[in-house]
Protein backbone atom coordinates (compact mmCIF):
# COMPACT_ATOMS: atom_id res chain seq x y z
CA UNK A 1 0.00 0.00 0.00
CA UNK A 2 2.54 2.43 1.14
CA UNK A 3 1.78 5.86 3.71
CA UNK A 4 3.55 9.53 3.32
CA UNK A 5 4.22 12.61 5.48
CA UNK A 6 4.52 15.78 4.60
CA UNK A 7 5.89 18.66 7.07
CA UNK A 8 5.93 22.57 5.97
CA UNK A 9 7.95 24.43 8.80
CA UNK A 10 9.32 27.95 10.06
CA UNK A 11 12.36 26.30 11.28
CA UNK A 12 13.99 23.03 10.02
CA UNK A 13 11.81 20.75 9.81
CA UNK A 14 14.10 17.60 8.69
CA UNK A 15 13.40 15.80 12.69
CA UNK A 16 9.67 16.13 12.58
CA UNK A 17 9.72 14.24 8.36
CA UNK A 18 11.87 11.63 9.87
CA UNK A 19 10.09 10.42 12.53
CA UNK A 20 6.57 11.42 11.05
CA UNK A 21 7.27 9.28 7.87
CA UNK A 22 9.31 6.28 10.11
CA UNK A 23 5.30 6.18 11.69
CA UNK A 24 4.25 4.76 8.22
CA UNK A 25 6.55 1.86 7.91
CA UNK A 26 3.98 -0.84 8.45
CA UNK A 27 2.28 0.52 5.45
CA UNK A 28 5.45 -1.02 3.01
CA UNK A 29 8.44 -3.32 2.68
CA UNK A 30 9.96 -1.67 -0.64
CA UNK A 31 11.42 1.32 -0.63
CA UNK A 32 11.71 4.24 1.68
CA UNK A 33 12.64 7.64 0.76
CA UNK A 34 12.78 11.70 2.03
CA UNK A 35 13.38 15.19 0.23
CA UNK A 36 13.71 18.05 1.74
CA UNK A 37 14.27 21.62 0.09
CA UNK A 38 16.28 25.08 1.36
CA UNK A 39 16.64 28.30 -0.09
CA UNK A 40 20.53 28.04 -0.66
CA UNK A 41 20.70 24.38 -1.33
CA UNK A 42 17.91 23.50 -3.45
CA UNK A 43 16.48 19.93 -2.88
CA UNK A 44 18.28 17.21 -1.00
CA UNK A 45 16.75 13.65 -1.77
CA UNK A 46 17.80 9.88 -0.36
CA UNK A 47 15.61 6.84 -0.92
CA UNK A 48 16.34 3.60 0.50
CA UNK A 49 15.78 -0.36 -0.06
CA UNK A 50 13.51 -0.98 3.20
CA UNK A 51 13.08 -4.49 2.51
CA UNK A 52 15.75 -5.94 5.17
CA UNK A 53 16.57 -3.45 7.14
CA UNK A 54 13.68 -0.47 8.33
CA UNK A 55 13.33 2.86 7.52
CA UNK A 56 14.48 4.10 10.78
CA UNK A 57 18.05 2.52 10.43
CA UNK A 58 18.59 3.05 6.76
CA UNK A 59 18.18 7.01 6.96
CA UNK A 60 19.80 7.37 9.94
CA UNK A 61 22.70 8.39 8.68
CA UNK A 62 21.18 10.82 6.03
CA UNK A 63 19.24 12.50 8.51
CA UNK A 64 22.65 14.85 9.88
CA UNK A 65 23.51 15.93 6.51
CA UNK A 66 19.22 17.53 5.59
CA UNK A 67 18.09 20.99 6.32
CA UNK A 68 15.28 22.17 5.17
CA UNK A 69 11.85 24.25 5.74
CA UNK A 70 10.05 22.62 3.67
CA UNK A 71 9.92 18.46 2.65
CA UNK A 72 8.34 14.80 2.31
CA UNK A 73 8.89 11.13 3.12
CA UNK A 74 7.18 8.18 1.93
CA UNK A 75 7.25 4.55 2.83
CA UNK A 76 6.35 2.71 -0.62
CA UNK A 77 5.24 -0.67 -1.61
CA UNK A 78 5.92 0.28 -5.45
CA UNK A 79 8.41 2.42 -6.89
CA UNK A 80 11.34 4.35 -5.88
CA UNK A 81 10.09 7.45 -4.39
CA UNK A 82 10.08 10.87 -3.80
CA UNK A 83 10.85 11.74 -6.64
CA UNK A 84 12.66 15.29 -7.74
CA UNK A 85 11.57 16.66 -10.71
CA UNK A 86 12.23 19.35 -13.31
CA UNK A 87 9.56 21.19 -15.19
CA UNK A 88 8.42 24.40 -16.75
CA UNK A 89 7.11 25.81 -13.75
CA UNK A 90 10.45 24.83 -11.64
CA UNK A 91 11.44 22.02 -9.69
CA UNK A 92 9.66 20.07 -7.16
CA UNK A 93 9.48 17.02 -5.09
CA UNK A 94 6.67 14.50 -4.92
CA UNK A 95 5.25 11.71 -3.72
CA UNK A 96 2.24 8.79 -4.24
CA UNK A 97 0.07 6.60 -2.26
CA UNK A 98 -2.27 4.51 -4.49
CA UNK A 99 -2.77 2.15 -7.71
CA UNK A 100 -2.74 3.31 -11.30
CA UNK A 101 -4.97 0.68 -12.80
CA UNK A 102 -4.72 2.34 -16.68
CA UNK A 103 -1.00 3.08 -16.26
CA UNK A 104 -0.26 1.54 -19.44
CA UNK A 105 -2.95 3.82 -21.51
CA UNK A 106 -1.59 6.98 -19.39
CA UNK A 107 2.07 6.11 -20.57
CA UNK A 108 1.32 5.40 -24.07
CA UNK A 109 -0.98 8.76 -24.64
CA UNK A 110 2.03 10.75 -22.87
CA UNK A 111 4.10 9.32 -25.23
CA UNK A 112 1.63 9.95 -28.24
CA UNK A 113 0.92 12.98 -27.66
CA UNK A 114 4.72 14.22 -27.24
CA UNK A 115 3.38 16.52 -24.37
CA UNK A 116 5.68 15.44 -21.41
CA UNK A 117 7.58 18.44 -19.96
CA UNK A 118 9.86 15.82 -17.87
CA UNK A 119 12.03 12.91 -19.28
CA UNK A 120 11.28 9.38 -17.63
CA UNK A 121 14.33 8.86 -15.54
CA UNK A 122 14.07 4.94 -15.48
CA UNK A 123 17.05 3.18 -15.50
CA UNK A 124 15.57 -0.30 -15.43
CA UNK A 125 12.91 0.07 -18.02
CA UNK A 126 10.30 0.00 -16.03
CA UNK A 127 8.24 3.42 -15.82
CA UNK A 128 6.81 3.83 -12.35
CA UNK A 129 3.25 4.90 -11.06
CA UNK A 130 5.11 8.71 -9.59
CA UNK A 131 6.95 9.10 -12.78
CA UNK A 132 3.61 8.71 -14.89
CA UNK A 133 1.80 11.37 -12.72
CA UNK A 134 4.50 14.05 -12.76
CA UNK A 135 4.49 13.80 -16.54
CA UNK A 136 0.33 14.18 -15.96
CA UNK A 137 0.79 17.30 -13.49
CA UNK A 138 3.78 19.27 -15.73
CA UNK A 139 1.54 18.90 -18.91
CA UNK A 140 -0.69 21.53 -16.95
CA UNK A 141 0.11 25.76 -16.29
CA UNK A 142 0.67 24.70 -12.65
CA UNK A 143 1.12 21.85 -9.74
CA UNK A 144 -2.80 22.46 -8.34
CA UNK A 145 -3.76 22.13 -12.00
CA UNK A 146 -1.56 19.05 -12.92
CA UNK A 147 -3.15 17.76 -9.87
CA UNK A 148 -6.61 18.06 -10.91
CA UNK A 149 -5.56 16.76 -14.00
CA UNK A 150 -4.06 13.92 -12.93
CA UNK A 151 -7.40 13.05 -10.25
CA UNK A 152 -9.45 13.53 -14.02
CA UNK A 153 -6.93 11.12 -15.46
CA UNK A 154 -6.67 8.16 -13.54
CA UNK A 155 -8.40 5.22 -12.64
CA UNK A 156 -7.78 3.36 -9.26
CA UNK A 157 -6.62 5.81 -6.95
CA UNK A 158 -3.94 8.61 -6.07
CA UNK A 159 -2.89 10.41 -3.00
CA UNK A 160 -0.22 13.58 -3.61
CA UNK A 161 2.39 14.91 -1.85
CA UNK A 162 4.07 17.72 -3.92
CA UNK A 163 6.85 20.16 -2.27
CA UNK A 164 8.07 23.10 -4.56
CA UNK A 165 11.29 25.19 -5.09
CA UNK A 166 9.27 28.31 -3.62
CA UNK A 167 8.84 26.65 -0.37
CA UNK A 168 5.54 25.70 -0.82
CA UNK A 169 3.84 22.30 0.42
CA UNK A 170 1.12 20.91 -1.37
CA UNK A 171 -1.31 17.99 -0.22
CA UNK A 172 -4.44 16.30 -2.45
CA UNK A 173 -6.75 13.06 -1.40
CA UNK A 174 -7.34 10.65 -3.79
CA UNK A 175 -10.52 12.10 -5.65
CA UNK A 176 -12.66 9.05 -4.04
CA UNK A 177 -10.67 9.66 -0.72
CA UNK A 178 -9.40 6.01 -1.02
CA UNK A 179 -6.67 6.73 1.42
CA UNK A 180 -6.31 8.94 4.35
CA UNK A 181 -4.59 12.41 4.26
CA UNK A 182 -4.83 14.04 7.80
CA UNK A 183 -3.61 17.42 9.00
CA UNK A 184 -1.92 18.21 11.98
CA UNK A 185 -0.26 21.25 13.66
CA UNK A 186 2.06 22.68 16.16
CA UNK A 187 3.71 25.98 16.91
CA UNK A 188 5.33 27.40 13.58
CA UNK A 189 5.12 24.33 11.70
CA UNK A 190 1.91 21.59 9.85
CA UNK A 191 1.91 18.22 8.90
CA UNK A 192 0.40 15.98 6.33
CA UNK A 193 0.07 12.40 6.85
CA UNK A 194 -1.62 9.23 6.87
CA UNK A 195 -1.71 7.98 10.16
CA UNK A 196 -2.83 9.89 12.37
CA UNK A 197 -0.93 8.08 15.32
CA UNK A 198 1.93 9.96 14.21
CA UNK A 199 0.85 13.28 15.49
CA UNK A 200 0.76 13.23 19.35
CA UNK A 201 4.30 12.10 19.95
CA UNK A 202 5.54 14.40 17.65
CA UNK A 203 3.68 17.69 19.75
CA UNK A 204 1.15 18.09 17.14
CA UNK A 205 -2.84 18.99 17.60
CA UNK A 206 -5.16 16.84 15.09
CA UNK A 207 -6.77 19.79 12.62
CA UNK A 208 -9.03 17.83 10.09
CA UNK A 209 -9.15 15.25 7.89
CA UNK A 210 -8.53 16.45 3.92
CA UNK A 211 -11.52 15.60 1.79
CA UNK A 212 -11.97 13.42 -0.99
CA UNK A 213 -10.35 15.22 -3.38
CA UNK A 214 -9.56 18.05 -1.93
CA UNK A 215 -5.99 19.94 -2.29
CA UNK A 216 -4.56 22.06 -0.01
CA UNK A 217 -1.77 24.32 0.53
CA UNK A 218 0.03 24.13 3.61
CA UNK A 219 1.94 26.98 5.44
CA UNK A 220 3.65 26.78 8.78
CA UNK A 221 0.20 28.70 10.34
CA UNK A 222 -2.39 27.71 8.34
CA UNK A 223 -4.00 25.43 5.52
CA UNK A 224 -5.51 26.55 2.45
CA UNK A 225 -8.15 24.79 0.79
CA UNK A 226 -7.29 25.61 -3.30
CA UNK A 227 -9.68 22.49 -4.46
CA UNK A 228 -12.70 22.11 -2.09
CA UNK A 229 -13.62 18.02 -1.98
CA UNK A 230 -16.10 16.23 -3.42
CA UNK A 231 -19.55 14.86 -2.14
CA UNK A 232 -18.89 10.75 -2.82
CA UNK A 233 -16.32 9.10 -0.91
CA UNK A 234 -15.08 5.56 -0.96
CA UNK A 235 -12.47 5.07 1.75
CA UNK A 236 -11.15 1.66 2.13
CA UNK A 237 -12.38 -0.28 4.76
CA UNK A 238 -9.36 -2.16 5.05
CA UNK A 239 -7.90 0.12 6.67
CA UNK A 240 -10.08 -0.38 9.84
CA UNK A 241 -9.89 -4.27 9.22
CA UNK A 242 -5.88 -4.75 8.64
CA UNK A 243 -3.78 -1.95 7.45
CA UNK A 244 -4.12 0.77 9.57
CA UNK A 245 -1.83 1.39 13.04
CA UNK A 246 -4.55 0.69 16.17
CA UNK A 247 -3.96 4.13 17.53
CA UNK A 248 -4.87 6.02 14.37
CA UNK A 249 -7.77 7.28 13.26
CA UNK A 250 -9.44 7.99 10.10
CA UNK A 251 -12.64 10.06 9.40
CA UNK A 252 -13.18 10.14 13.35
CA UNK A 253 -12.99 6.39 13.65
CA UNK A 254 -10.63 4.64 16.00
CA UNK A 255 -8.46 1.53 14.72
CA UNK A 256 -8.42 -0.41 17.41
CA UNK A 257 -12.07 0.65 18.75
CA UNK A 258 -13.29 -0.76 15.19
CA UNK A 259 -11.15 -3.90 15.29
CA UNK A 260 -13.10 -4.59 18.86
CA UNK A 261 -16.49 -4.24 17.85
CA UNK A 262 -15.80 -6.48 14.68
CA UNK A 263 -14.59 -9.43 17.44
CA UNK A 264 -17.86 -8.30 19.47
CA UNK A 265 -19.63 -8.95 16.44
CA UNK A 266 -18.29 -11.74 15.25
CA UNK A 267 -18.81 -13.20 18.89
CA UNK A 268 -22.77 -12.27 19.16
CA UNK A 269 -23.38 -14.00 15.86
CA UNK A 270 -20.83 -16.76 15.87
CA UNK A 271 -20.57 -18.11 19.17
CA UNK A 272 -19.14 -21.24 20.33
CA UNK A 273 -17.36 -23.25 23.18
CA UNK A 274 -13.84 -22.60 24.04
CA UNK A 275 -11.28 -22.06 26.38
CA UNK A 276 -9.97 -18.94 24.99
CA UNK A 277 -10.13 -16.13 22.19
CA UNK A 278 -6.76 -15.83 20.60
CA UNK A 279 -5.53 -13.51 17.93
CA UNK A 280 -3.67 -14.22 15.08
CA UNK A 281 -0.77 -11.30 15.12
CA UNK A 282 -0.62 -8.50 14.98
CA UNK A 283 -4.17 -7.17 13.12
CA UNK A 284 -6.17 -10.08 14.75
CA UNK A 285 -5.34 -9.38 17.85
CA UNK A 286 -7.60 -6.59 18.47
CA UNK A 287 -10.27 -8.40 16.83
CA UNK A 288 -9.30 -10.93 19.35
CA UNK A 289 -10.08 -8.65 22.77
CA UNK A 290 -13.63 -8.13 20.89
CA UNK A 291 -14.27 -11.46 21.14
CA UNK A 292 -13.14 -12.47 23.64
CA UNK A 293 -14.90 -9.71 26.12
CA UNK A 294 -18.39 -10.07 24.33
CA UNK A 295 -17.86 -13.86 24.85
CA UNK A 296 -17.03 -13.97 28.27
CA UNK A 297 -14.15 -16.20 27.81
CA UNK A 298 -10.17 -15.65 28.36
CA UNK A 299 -8.00 -14.29 26.37
CA UNK A 300 -4.71 -15.68 25.36
CA UNK A 301 -1.55 -15.45 23.25
CA UNK A 302 -0.60 -19.04 22.47
CA UNK A 303 1.49 -17.96 19.30
CA UNK A 304 3.48 -14.53 19.63
CA UNK A 305 4.84 -12.76 16.76
CA UNK A 306 8.88 -12.29 16.19
CA UNK A 307 8.28 -8.28 15.93
CA UNK A 308 12.14 -7.22 15.13
CA UNK A 309 12.96 -8.68 12.03
CA UNK A 310 9.84 -9.85 10.21
CA UNK A 311 7.69 -8.00 8.24
CA UNK A 312 3.80 -9.03 7.36
CA UNK A 313 3.52 -11.64 5.91
CA UNK A 314 1.81 -11.36 2.39
CA UNK A 315 4.17 -8.38 1.34
CA UNK A 316 6.32 -10.64 -0.49
CA UNK A 317 5.38 -11.44 -3.49
CA UNK A 318 7.22 -14.98 -4.21
CA UNK A 319 4.68 -17.46 -2.79
CA UNK A 320 7.45 -19.56 -1.25
CA UNK A 321 9.12 -16.47 0.39
CA UNK A 322 5.49 -15.36 1.52
CA UNK A 323 5.28 -19.24 2.73
CA UNK A 324 8.84 -19.14 4.62
CA UNK A 325 7.72 -15.67 6.17
CA UNK A 326 4.78 -16.29 7.98
CA UNK A 327 6.39 -20.27 8.43
CA UNK A 328 8.79 -18.18 11.16
CA UNK A 329 7.81 -15.47 12.51
CA UNK A 330 4.85 -17.06 14.87
CA UNK A 331 6.34 -18.70 18.19
CA UNK A 332 4.20 -20.93 19.75
CA UNK A 333 3.83 -21.36 23.39
CA UNK A 334 2.42 -25.12 23.98
CA UNK A 335 1.03 -24.58 27.28
CA UNK A 336 -1.42 -22.31 25.90
CA UNK A 337 -2.91 -24.90 23.13
CA UNK A 338 -2.49 -28.00 24.87
CA UNK A 339 -5.51 -29.76 25.69
CA UNK A 340 -7.46 -25.91 24.89
CA UNK A 341 -10.49 -25.31 22.72
CA UNK A 342 -9.69 -22.13 21.15
CA UNK A 343 -10.89 -19.36 19.02
CA UNK A 344 -7.98 -17.76 16.36
CA UNK A 345 -9.38 -14.15 15.26
CA UNK A 346 -7.74 -13.36 11.98
CA UNK A 347 -8.03 -10.24 9.62
CA UNK A 348 -8.94 -12.12 6.41
CA UNK A 349 -8.49 -15.29 4.32
CA UNK A 350 -6.87 -14.42 0.97
CA UNK A 351 -5.25 -17.74 -0.34
CA UNK A 352 -5.76 -19.42 2.65
CA UNK A 353 -2.06 -21.30 2.30
CA UNK A 354 -0.90 -19.25 5.43
CA UNK A 355 -3.82 -20.71 7.60
CA UNK A 356 -4.28 -23.98 6.77
CA UNK A 357 -0.44 -24.19 8.10
CA UNK A 358 -1.16 -22.41 11.28
CA UNK A 359 -4.36 -24.96 12.02
CA UNK A 360 -1.71 -27.92 11.41
CA UNK A 361 1.07 -25.97 13.91
CA UNK A 362 -2.09 -25.92 16.48
CA UNK A 363 -2.91 -29.55 16.34
CA UNK A 364 0.54 -30.75 16.86
CA UNK A 365 0.75 -28.41 19.60
CA UNK A 366 -2.28 -30.54 21.00
CA UNK A 367 -4.98 -28.35 20.11
CA UNK A 368 -7.99 -30.03 20.69
CA UNK A 369 -10.72 -27.64 18.75
CA UNK A 370 -9.68 -24.91 16.42
CA UNK A 371 -12.51 -22.05 15.79
CA UNK A 372 -11.49 -19.89 13.47
CA UNK A 373 -13.20 -16.44 13.23
CA UNK A 374 -12.78 -13.91 10.09
CA UNK A 375 -13.16 -10.25 10.83
CA UNK A 376 -14.40 -9.33 7.17
CA UNK A 377 -16.56 -11.15 4.46
CA UNK A 378 -15.08 -13.93 1.95
CA UNK A 379 -12.56 -11.67 -0.20
CA UNK A 380 -13.97 -12.17 -3.72
CA UNK A 381 -12.09 -9.85 -5.89
CA UNK A 382 -8.46 -8.73 -5.98
CA UNK A 383 -8.80 -4.43 -4.96
CA UNK A 384 -8.44 -2.24 -8.06
CA UNK A 385 -7.71 0.69 -5.94
CA UNK A 386 -4.64 0.39 -3.60
CA UNK A 387 -3.17 -2.81 -4.50
CA UNK A 388 -3.62 -4.26 -0.88
CA UNK A 389 -2.79 -7.93 -2.29
CA UNK A 390 -0.10 -8.99 -4.51
CA UNK A 391 -1.91 -11.67 -5.89
CA UNK A 392 -1.57 -12.16 -9.83
CA UNK A 393 -5.10 -13.29 -10.14
CA UNK A 394 -8.14 -13.27 -8.96
CA UNK A 395 -8.21 -17.11 -8.91
CA UNK A 396 -5.11 -16.65 -6.13
CA UNK A 397 -8.34 -15.91 -3.59
CA UNK A 398 -9.36 -19.32 -1.99
CA UNK A 399 -13.03 -18.17 -2.78
CA UNK A 400 -12.74 -17.36 -6.90
CA UNK A 401 -11.03 -21.16 -6.53
CA UNK A 402 -13.88 -22.76 -4.89
CA UNK A 403 -15.97 -21.13 -7.74
CA UNK A 404 -14.43 -21.98 -10.57
CA UNK A 405 -14.28 -25.59 -9.62
CA UNK A 406 -17.36 -25.96 -9.13
CA UNK A 407 -19.43 -23.92 -11.85
CA UNK A 408 -16.22 -22.99 -14.13
CA UNK A 409 -15.17 -19.70 -15.89
CA UNK A 410 -17.32 -16.77 -15.88
CA UNK A 411 -19.52 -17.73 -12.93
CA UNK A 412 -21.81 -15.13 -11.08
CA UNK A 413 -20.19 -14.40 -8.58
CA UNK A 414 -22.80 -12.15 -6.72
CA UNK A 415 -25.00 -15.06 -5.48
CA UNK A 416 -21.55 -16.20 -3.48
CA UNK A 417 -21.72 -12.81 -1.52
CA UNK A 418 -24.99 -13.39 0.59
CA UNK A 419 -24.27 -15.25 3.75
CA UNK A 420 -27.42 -16.93 3.27
CA UNK A 421 -27.18 -18.33 0.61
CA UNK A 422 -26.43 -22.11 0.08
CA UNK A 423 -24.29 -21.19 -2.29
CA UNK A 424 -22.39 -19.01 0.41
CA UNK A 425 -22.32 -21.47 3.29
CA UNK A 426 -20.86 -24.43 0.60
CA UNK A 427 -18.38 -22.38 0.05
CA UNK A 428 -17.10 -21.74 3.74
CA UNK A 429 -17.67 -25.08 4.33
CA UNK A 430 -15.38 -26.34 1.84
CA UNK A 431 -12.69 -23.57 3.21
CA UNK A 432 -13.51 -24.93 6.89
CA UNK A 433 -12.42 -28.71 5.36
CA UNK A 434 -9.61 -27.18 3.26
CA UNK A 435 -8.34 -25.36 6.23
CA UNK A 436 -8.65 -28.39 8.60
CA UNK A 437 -10.86 -26.21 11.27
CA UNK A 438 -13.50 -27.20 13.68
CA UNK A 439 -15.84 -24.38 12.54
CA UNK A 440 -15.30 -21.40 10.80
CA UNK A 441 -17.34 -17.84 9.97
CA UNK A 442 -16.75 -14.99 8.56
CA UNK A 443 -17.97 -11.24 9.57
CA UNK A 444 -21.24 -10.25 7.57
CA UNK A 445 -21.33 -7.09 5.79
CA UNK A 446 -23.67 -4.76 7.43
CA UNK A 447 -21.54 -5.70 10.99
CA UNK A 448 -18.30 -4.74 9.76
CA UNK A 449 -20.00 -1.62 8.51
CA UNK A 450 -21.68 -1.12 11.75
CA UNK A 451 -18.60 -1.74 13.59
CA UNK A 452 -16.71 1.29 11.62
CA UNK A 453 -19.39 3.61 12.12
CA UNK A 454 -19.61 5.66 8.79
CA UNK A 455 -22.03 5.49 5.95
CA UNK A 456 -22.06 2.38 4.19
CA UNK A 457 -21.85 4.75 0.86
CA UNK A 458 -18.91 6.28 2.01
CA UNK A 459 -17.36 2.50 2.12
CA UNK A 460 -15.17 0.84 -0.25
CA UNK A 461 -16.40 -2.66 -0.05
CA UNK A 462 -15.13 -3.55 -3.74
CA UNK A 463 -13.58 -6.67 -2.70
CA UNK A 464 -16.02 -8.29 -0.78
CA UNK A 465 -19.17 -7.06 -2.96
CA UNK A 466 -17.45 -6.23 -6.78
CA UNK A 467 -19.35 -3.09 -6.30
CA UNK A 468 -18.26 1.18 -5.88
CA UNK A 469 -19.49 4.00 -6.84
CA UNK A 470 -16.00 5.07 -9.50
CA UNK A 471 -17.73 2.19 -11.62
CA UNK A 472 -21.07 4.39 -11.96
CA UNK A 473 -22.92 1.37 -12.05
CA UNK A 474 -21.16 -0.19 -15.47
CA UNK A 475 -20.01 -3.61 -16.53
CA UNK A 476 -20.82 -6.94 -15.05
CA UNK A 477 -21.44 -7.79 -11.73
CA UNK A 478 -17.68 -8.42 -10.86
CA UNK A 479 -16.98 -4.79 -11.28
CA UNK A 480 -16.62 -3.98 -15.14
CA UNK A 481 -13.12 -3.77 -17.00
CA UNK A 482 -12.31 -6.89 -15.59
CA UNK A 483 -9.95 -10.49 -17.55
CA UNK A 484 -12.77 -12.65 -16.52
CA UNK A 485 -15.07 -13.81 -18.95
CA UNK A 486 -18.38 -13.18 -18.41
CA UNK A 487 -20.36 -11.65 -21.62
CA UNK A 488 -20.60 -8.15 -20.49
CA UNK A 489 -16.31 -8.09 -20.01
CA UNK A 490 -15.90 -10.00 -23.13
CA UNK A 491 -17.76 -6.68 -24.70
Amino acid sequence: MGGFCGVVSKIDCVMDLFYGTDYHSHLGTHRGGMAVWNESQGFQRSIHNIQNSPFRSKFENDVPNFSGNVGLGVISDTDPQPLVMCSKFGAFAIATVGYLENIEALKQELFTNNSMQLQFSTTSGMVGPTEVVSALIATQSSIVEGIKYVQSKITGSCSILVADDKGRLYAARDRYGRTPVILGKKDGSMMAIMESCALDNLGYDYVRDIGPGEIVELTPEVDITLVPPGKQMAICSFLWVYFGFPASSYEGRNVEMTRYRCGSALAKRTPTDADAACGIPESGISHALGYAHEAGIKYARPFVKYTPTWSRSFMPQDQRQRERVASMKLIPIPALIKNKKLVFCDDSIVRGTQLGKQATKFYAEGCLETHMRIACPPLFYPCRFLNFSRSKSEYDLITRRYIRGHEGEGADVSKYTDPESDCYKRMVEFIREKLNLTTLAFQHLDDLIKAIGLPAENLCTYCWTGKDISLDGKGCQCGGGCSCACKECAQ
